[in-house]
């Protein structure tokens, strides 16, 4: 009986074993194509396009920048007085010329983190009278040599629009509005009479401003909670807007993942939604795993956020009879993971970082209803499409697809129909291969289709269909491309770039392109006039 037992118990644990064996090699299969997509794709992809199918009116303000007292940023970057490549108000010619074809059409200032400690105040005036102070938000210090006169006059060299974020962290509500005050009203009081004593007689005319940085996050200076935030922005945006009822006014909306960081965008608004005109948003990605397809998945995050911000836009527009609608500001974004202050944030991008700072860009042209400024983070050597040292000045790969969009992609954005394979990668799943945006240029006829093969190894053949006539015979092609995702740029090499060609597209309705592996592309073609 016993042996009998044993032989029994034997038995099954041997099944068990074989089952669980069984279950293994399964999990272990599941896990293979979990993280390793199909090598080749199954199916021919299509892009259907129709300009009648419009999304919304590409706002120009979403191909912007920011510069933060951080690092080389400012001082080394965009301002070096006693550089040979300076000009005579000590603005690096180079890194402004860069700057100007990059096309940056709103640059955000002064932080970021360094906001929230910055005293307006200590930057105006003779440069020999300006206070040093400590930076507690970075751990410099700061020498206040560019203040508010030289950022305006940055800007007007640039060509582009400013926009200040106001301190609301150990700053208070007079200082935010007399901030204005200096910058918009024409004379007759005492800071507009001071800043034309600083040698600016006609104003600033700053016309978006933002109620304090970050927050909600605790290493913020004068970090509060949503509700203590909302009353304090809140008696900051009407003394401000008492002085100068045209300006924009941005909220501080969660600028992470943590916590409830839904509640805390649908507190703001609840407490802003009279006076604020966007929410801002803001995200860094990274590929801290060394997993390129979960790291080309990642900005499907950045879709699910301003989704989700814009359903809460609309649940506060109910309870609000203003008539002019709030937007979206994701006024702080790009990829950021490997350099942290001992490096100062100067990270060396790579071909990877390029493709997914264009799907960052696809999301907000795709979202362009809701989205009406981004500003990249930052310009000039921290975390930036541009480095500069003594010698000159490079660019990153980044550069080149922000440079591409600002150039070509205006409009109005089109709900582009996307038929290809999908890929699981982590926990995102069903992420397309190609992540797709088109605009339509009705004042040049032109369509752009910004698509991003995220495939690793494989080319995608794609039919490309026009539902609303033949297009041109010829369309012209810009491709971000590069031997490897991994390669970088450097001083010395450029290894990616932006590359033009022209190819012939048939004339017809539908034309095929094969989009390469690991690519960004712009195919832009005209319409046919029939």
């Amino acid at each position: 009986m016993n042996s009998m037992i044993k032989r029994v118990s034997a038995r099954r644990a041997l099944t068990r074993s074989v089952r669980m064996m069984l279950v293994l090699s399964v999990l272990g299969l599941m896990c293979v194509e979990y993280y390793a997509p199909a090598s080749e794709p199954k199916q021919r992809a299509r892009i259907k396009i129709d300009v009648e199918r419009k999304i919304g009116e590409i706002d120009p303000k979403i191909y912007g920048n920011f510069i933060e007292h951080l690092g080389r940023c400012i001082y080394g970057g965009i301002y070096d007085p006693e550089s040979e490549l300076a000009d005579g108000d000590g603005f690096r010619k180079d890194v402004l010329d860069a700057a100007k074809q990059l096309g940056v059409t709103i640059l955000r200032w002064p932080g970021g983190n360094f906001a929230s400690g910055y005293h307006w105040e200590d930057g105006i005036g003779p440069k020999e009278k300006r206070p040093k102070r400590i930076d507690l938000a970075w751990g410099a210090v700061e020498s206040n040599a560019v203040g508010t006169d030289e950022y305006i006059r940055f800007c007007r060299k640039l060509g582009t629009e400013p926009y200040i974020c106001v301190n609301l962290g150990t700053g208070t509500w007079d200082e935010a509005r007399n901030w204005v005050e200096y910058c918009n009203r024409k004379s007759g009081t005492y800071y507009s009479d001071l800043r034309i004593k600083n040698g600016s007689p006609e104003p600033h005319n700053v016309k978006y401003w933002a109620l304090g940085n970050e927050m909600d996050g605790d290493w913020q200076m004068g970090h509060r909670s949503a509700e203590d935030y909302g009353k304090f922005a809140l008696e900051a945006a009407k003394l401000m807007k008492w002085i100068d009822r045209d300006i924009k006014l941005i909220a501080c909306g969660s600028s992470h993942f943590g916590g409830d960081w839904v509640e805390w965008n649908r507190t703001v608004l609840r407490y802003l939604k009279d006076h604020a005109d966007y929410i801002a948003l803001h995200t860094y990605l990274g590929n801290r795993d060394r997993d390129y397809y979960r790291f080309l998945g990642s900005t499907t995050d950045v879709e699910k956020r301003i989704k989700i911000v814009e359903g809460l836009i609309n649940e506060t527009m109910t309870k609000t009879s203003r008539q002019t609608p709030i937007y979206i500001a994701f006024d702080e974004w790009n990829v950021w993971y490997r350099a942290w202050i001992d490096k100062q944030l100067e990270e060396t991008y790579t071909l990877e970082d390029a493709l997914v700072v264009a799907q960052f860009l696809n999301c907000f042209v795709r979202n362009a209803h809701v989205v009406k400024i981004a500003n990249m983070a930052q310009l000039v050597n921290v975390i930036a499409p541009i480095r500069a040292d003594k010698s000159g000045m490079w660019l990153q790969t980044i550069y080149y697809p922000l440079q591409l969009f600002a150039t070509h992609c205006q409009g109005s954005s089109l709900d582009a129909l996307v038929s290809c394979d999908r890929y699981e990668a982590g926990r995102f799943k069903d992420v397309p291969y190609l992540d797709v945006s088109c605009a339509h240029d009705p004042a040049s006829g032109s369509i752009v289709i910004n698509v991003v093969n995220r495939h690793r190894d494989e080319a995608i053949e794609t039919d490309i269909i026009s539902q609303a006539g033949r297009v041109a015979d010829k369309a012209m092609v810009f491709e971000v491309n590069g031997s490897d995702p991994s390669v970088e740029n450097s001083a010395s090499a450029q290894a990616v770039k932006s590359i033009q060609k022209q190819v012939d597209v048939g004339g017809k309705q539908q034309f095929a392109y094969s989009f390469p592996p690991h690519s960004f592309t712009v195919i832009k073609v005209k319409m046919k006039m029939d």
